[in-house]
């Protein structure tokens, strides 16, 4: 039953880096990254339980906040590109 859910995690984990790469904007790409980092602490998560080493879970929470913190600052670097380089294509 874990082994199916490791797959099925797998498999969205797949289609999540396949959005990233072809997205059609950056926010999509912002989006999907997410999701696999989401995922991954899923995967953490199941194998932790399935080879019964809670240590893991540690390292899964650690790796939830650092693609929290790193979404949050992808993004914030995204709008102030946007706004600097929107200001220069009018003229300003």
């Amino acid at each position: 039953m874990y082994a199916a859910t490791a797959t099925a995690i797998l498999v969205t984990m797949a289609l999540a880096l396949t959005r990233a790469l072809l997205g059609p904007t950056i926010y999509d790409r912002v989006l999907a990254v997410n999701m696999f980092g989401t995922k991954t602490v899923l995967l953490l998560s199941v194998i932790a339980f399935l080879n019964g080493r809670p240590d893991f879970l540690d390292l899964a929470l650690a790796y939830a906040l650092i693609n929290f913190i790193g979404v949050l600052a992808v993004l914030k670097f995204v709008q102030d590109y946007t706004m600097r380089h929107s200001g220069e294509e009018r003229g300003q």
